[in-house]
């Protein structure tokens, strides 16, 4: 076919809309035609043509004909004639000699995509029709940068596709992969890996990137070749050469690295390393200060750790096997990298530090096994801990009020070295103890003149010990060890020295931190609680000028007012006043900006309320704390209430509704410092909270900002039901009226576990209030299922969903706390209504869940009402809805067997099976075998089968029996 035929074939109009820039028709013009060659049978000859020939200029179209063939290759290779096989594998190879003889390479992305599709086809092919794939290239290719470009590429690609072990592969892929693995090592690996060594020689001056592109090559296949190959003097040597080549040195350490990495046998792994260790000794790279290139430095350190670690895992074998000469000797080759180990660790760079990490962490380990350490042992260990403290530091560019990428990186390096800190506490406690105790009290001696960073660090250094060394309990200060009494006196150094004025917030940060770490210190001297006291109070912590600051210590200092409020009485009313200005509430229209968030603010109230508590006031002293604290809340929700329902603007209608709904939340969150010990009503309490249900229900109807309103005094009435009994109990029926007036499906949703709460709570004494409510809420929420939702509306499909589970728990919860008399006393037709929604629940709705609880309820209404002095009527519902249901639900087609929330569906619908021959006897079986069970066509031996199983006394039989017939069922 002639070069212009072949153009005419191609839709010349459909291949301008390959490029990038063109307009959408022309676009969908090439996509068209893009799915039409794909799955033609042989239309995309063209495109291999028009490969082998270089028709086209336009790189856009070449990459367009290397898609549709990777295409052909991938999905459709086994209906290709043995003829269009072969055209594919020559159309390639003429398209690689073209690429010989150009001046100028392919863009990179083509050259990429053929390599993908050169690899594909050497998958497909190799085994059976191509055996000499890579003879073919390489008799090609020769020497020639853009063919040896090509070549490479395309052993990479092949790397990705046959070896690579972050790719998951099928059963099939794995056997024919490894198949292709041993076929290579057999035939061609000694070739190509000569190959390799001519391009690594040949190009190591002229073309830097084709060095470092075979250095990766190397480095990806050596990990399942012979390593001899590579492992031997020539290639080893030029290897280290390359290391001094400025352009090269990384790709050859990264390929050294892939080398050590070998799995091998341990005494020579060690042999390998220390070889590799003693040329790369001589030849100076060893001397890590004289070296400027961090780049090179962080890919030497990665070199260095793999070293390392593949001498500790030798370590472990050989002391596993026994073999202590050997184990001794790795030993020894292990500590002589110690200290080129510690100059990366401390290096300024965190990249270099970061990658020695993990073999000074192994190295701890090995040490922690050892019975004796040696003196040079332990010096080692102090170099770490002091290499550790000193790479903690934060440096002069941290931008602590902003922090970005850089300082994110210096966190997560930060618990690196954390990581190494708490092994080297387990290695040599007391050494690391020391060595704390040094730093810090040096630091503190001289905060005053001392930079930020030094004062933090040893405060940081400090706190890390909390977790480092092990206490029982929380127990750093109990026992007389040289352990306590050394963190006792830190701790006493830290809160008297002074250090909690030093002005810089990550030195405040870490004070208040560290002395939150160590609270029970203050329960053996308790002499420093004022001290300290104040300085949560002042500008060093909640009035401190940085708002990070702040917010953090509102926090810890509810943490502190926990742990120690038996350690407080003689300072409540002190804090009390000195907070009083943080625990107002913030109007919108403010215009100042508070000193704390209301987030914030929760722990403040939540402290508030710990102090008054438990304190050892009087009961009226306690209740008129809690009064006070509390007033000005509910006189403000009053005042913004009645702004709210003038105010027109939605944007301000916003803010009044946030305002109010935060000085709910503050008052629930007082709550919490009620205890079983310490009831709301034994602390005097109850009057007040009472007063804020009177103060704060009303907003349930207020017409605007309903969600945010009703959401905060719903989660209040939640607190309350815990805190004051029955005493909540007259404010419910009201607040439940507003509650079901106009709502939407979540409004429900969220009501529904309020009434299942105080249902499980009260039990009998809601009873009336509940047969009150039921029909109410029951009629709220068929109202809302019932509305029309738009076909694709996700969302509220997902409401509705949500809901009917919700009602059906609530069903759950009045049926299965014996309050049988709520639902009996609904009127019949209430009843049957209520009822038939369950069955419905149980069949139609392919909701497991639900149809869970659906059938938990059947059970109990069986046992409930289906005996013989049961409701009247019921028996005869019985048969015609119940019975069919626990049949209908598991047939459906939606009802998959193989989920497990299903499985559970199906015991429950066991159960009810059980339940209703529990009540109803021979009678219910006689039903089954002469109506029910006919009337499905089931055959006779079959349902005789299923009656007798079912009146066996165990349930767990009935259950696989169940289980099984439905599977039968279903084929």
């Amino acid at each position: 076919m002639a070069c212009q035929s072949v153009a005419a074939v191609m839709d010349e109009q459909a291949l301008l809309g390959l490029n990038p820039n063109a307009d959408a028709r022309y676009r969908q013009r090439a996509m068209a035609y893009f799915e039409q060659l794909k799955e033609s049978q042989d239309a995309w000859e063209v495109c291999a043509e028009a490969l082998a020939k270089g028709i086209y200029n336009d790189d856009h179209v070449k990459f367009f004909c290397f898609q549709v063939l990777e295409h052909q290759i991938k999905f459709r290779h086994a209906g290709l004639s043995a003829v269009q096989q072969q055209l594919i594998r020559e159309s390639l190879m003429k398209w690689l000699q073209r690429q010989l003889m150009n001046a100028q390479p392919e863009k990179p992305f083509i050259r990429n995509k053929a390599a993908q599709v050169f690899a594909l086809t050497f998958i497909m092919d190799y085994l059976t029709l191509w055996p000499k794939f890579f003879f073919d290239i390489l008799s090609l290719v020769g020497l020639n940068p853009h063919g040896v470009d090509v070549y490479l590429r395309t052993l990479m690609a092949i790397d990705a596709e046959v070896v690579d072990r972050d790719i998951l592969h099928s059963p099939e892929e794995t056997r024919r992969n490894t198949l292709i693995k041993d076929t290579m090592r057999e035939q061609v690996i000694p070739s190509l890996v000569e190959s390799w060594f001519q391009i690594l020689q040949t190009y190591q001056q002229s073309h830097s990137e084709l060095t470092c592109q075979c250095l990766e090559v190397v480095g990806a296949y050596v990990s399942w070749i012979d390593l001899n190959l590579i492992a031997n003097d020539r290639f080893v040597n030029l290897l280290l050469s390359q290391m001094s080549v400025e352009e090269l040195r990384e790709e050859a350490c990264d390929c050294l690295f892939e080398i050590v990495n070998k799995g091998m046998d341990p005494v020579d792994k060690t042999k390998l390393v220390e070889s590799l260790c003693q040329v790369l000794q001589s030849a100076g790279f060893f001397n890590v200060e004289q070296e400027e290139d961090v780049d090179f430095l962080a890919k030497f350190s990665r070199l260095v750790n793999g070293m390392g670690q593949s001498l500790l895992l030798s370590w472990t074998k050989l002391a596993k096997a026994g073999s202590v000469k050997e184990a001794t000797e790795t030993l020894q080759a292990v500590e002589a990298k110690v200290p080129l180990l510690l100059q990366l660790l401390v290096h300024e760079d965190d990249d270099i530090s970061a990658n020695i990490v993990g073999f000074c962490y192994e190295y701890l380990h090995v040490l922690k096994q050892l019975p004796q350490l040696t003196d040079q042992q332990k010096a080692n260990i102090e170099a770490v801990m002091l290499a550790v403290m000193k790479k903690l530091t934060y440096d002069d560019e941290y931008n602590f009020e902003n922090e970005g990428e850089d300082e994110a990186m210096f966190v997560e390096y930060r618990k690196q070295l954390k990581m190494l800190f708490d092994r080297l506490a387990q290695v040599s406690p007391e050494l690391l103890l020391e060595a704390v105790r040094r730093v810090f009290t040096s630091s503190m001696q001289n905060w005053q003149t001392a930079p930020f960073m030094e004062v933090e660090v040893a405060i940081r250094l400090l706190y890390m010990l909390g977790e480092a060394l092990p206490a029982s309990h929380g127990a750093h200060f109990s026992g007389d060890t040289a352990k306590t009494s050394t963190l006792q006196d830190m701790m006493r150094t830290l809160v008297s020295c002074g250090v909690s004025s030093y002005q810089h917030s990550s030195v405040s940060l870490e004070f208040f931190e560290t002395v939150v770490r160590y609270d029970k210190f203050f329960i053996v001297e308790p002499q420093h609680i004022p001290n300290v006291l104040m300085a949560f109070l002042d500008q060093r912590g909640l009035r401190h000028n940085s708002p990070k600051v702040r917010s953090r210590v509102a926090y810890l200092f509810s943490r502190f007012i926990k742990t120690l409020h038996k350690h407080m009485n003689a300072f409540i009313e002190d804090i009390l006043t000195r907070i009083q200005d943080l625990l107002e509430l913030a109007p919108p229209e403010n215009g100042f900006p508070a000193l704390l968030t209301s987030d914030d603010q929760l722990f403040m109230f939540e402290t508030a309320g710990v102090l008054i508590v438990n304190g050892e006031s009087p009961v009226e002293r306690k209740q008129a704390l809690m009064r006070s604290l509390l007033a000005p809340l509910m006189d403000a929700f009053r005042l913004l209430l009645a702004k709210l329902l003038q105010e027109t603007e939605e944007e301000r209608q916003a803010a009044l509704a946030d305002c109010l709904s935060h000085a709910v939340g503050f008052a629930s969150r007082t709550s919490k410092a009620f205890s079983n010990k310490q009831t709301v009503k034994q602390c005097g309490c109850t009057e007040v909270y009472r007063d804020c249900l009177h103060a704060f229900l009303p907003a349930l109807s207020c017409p605007v900002q309903r969600g945010v309103l009703r959401s905060s005094v719903r989660s209040f009435l939640h607190r309350m039901i815990i805190c004051l009994e029955e005493e909540v109990l007259p404010f419910i029926p009201a607040a439940s009226e507003h509650m079901l007036k106009d709502c939407e499906a979540k409004d429900l949703q969220e009501f529904i576990p309020l009434i299942s709460q105080i249902t499980a709570k009260f039990k009998r004494q809601v009873s009336p209030f509940l047969q009150q409510v039921f029909m109410p809420l029951v009629l709220a929420i068929f109202e809302v299922l019932a509305r029309p939702a738009e076909e694709n509306d996700q969302t509220a499909a997902l409401e509705k969903q949500m809901l009917r589970r919700s009602y059906f728990s609530f069903i759950q919860a009045i049926t299965g706390s014996g309050m049988n008399e709520v639902m009996a006393n609904q009127g019949p037709e209430n009843i049957e209504r209520v009822v038939f929604t369950i069955i419905q629940g149980a069949v139609d709705f392919p909701d497991p869940i639900a149809q869970k609880t659906c059938f938990i309820i059947l059970s109990k209404l069986v046992e409930l009402w289906g005996g013989k002095d049961g409701m009247v009527g019921f028996p005869d519902f019985i048969y015609k809805n119940i019975v069919p249901a626990c049949f209908l639900a598991p047939l459906k087609p939606t009802f998959d067997l193989s989920d497990a929330q299903t499985v559970l569906t199906l015991s429950e619908c066991t159960v009810t099976l059980k339940m209703i021959h529990l009540k109803r006897g021979p009678e219910f079986i006689q039903f089954l075998q002469q109506e029910y069970l006919p009337s499905l066509q089931v055959s006779p031996e079959i349902s005789q089968e299923l009656c007798q199983v079912l009146q066996q006394p165990d349930v767990k039989v009935l259950k696989n029996y169940i289980k099984a017939f439905f599977q039968r069922a279903k084929l």
